[in-house]
């Protein structure tokens, strides 16, 4: 089986992290000099009761790193604050194929953040609560009101009735 490598001779390779310690082990391992990337993707987080868009790893306690097996120093990387080890298998450093990596680097945008598609509801849609006293329930999706809040009809004894909630209360059923 063919090693994946880039133009230069080098290959990616993952590095796991402490806990919470990504955006450390990556600014600490690029001051090295070393090519890292770490993923990072925008959400939006329940924060003192109500929704805050957080910027956090893709794949939370990994990143990618790209090596040269012949020239490149590896014993910096576990010493490196932040970083716990090198991923591995068997012993020998898990090499990541170029073309993921390449993959999802063409998802990000300027500033580095992995643009992810939100879901989108369309009319008509059928939607179930995920949260809150009516989990578990359906409801036909109606229209966005807002940023935040949409338009459900739920059927309450053969009669639909509009409730206005959170777009975070429901997924598509």
């Amino acid at each position: 089986m063919k090693k994946p490598v880039t133009d230069d001779g080098k290959s990616w390779y993952l590095i796991y992290t402490k806990a919470k310690g990504e955006e450390i082990a990556h600014d600490n391992l690029l001051r090295q000099g070393f090519n890292a990337y770490l993923p990072k993707i925008k959400r939006e987080k329940r924060l003192r009761g109500k929704y805050r868009p957080i910027v956090e790893a893709l794949f939370p306690r990994y990143l990618f790193i790209q090596l040269d097996t012949k020239s490149d120093n590896w014993m910096p990387i576990r010493s490196t604050i932040g970083v716990s080890n090198m991923v591995r298998f068997g012993g020998i450093p898990a090499q990541v194929p170029h073309e993921l990596v390449s993959e999802l680097q063409n998802f990000d945008d300027a500033d580095g953040i992995h643009n992810s598609q939100e879901e989108k509801y369309q009319s008509g849609q059928e939607v179930e609560f995920v949260s809150g006293s009516l989990n578990g329930y359906r409801a036909i999706f109606d229209k966005y009101v807002s940023g935040e809040r949409i338009s459900v009809l739920l059927d309450i004894v053969g009669k639909h009735t509009r409730m206005l909630i959170s777009r975070h209360d429901v997924k598509l059923a």
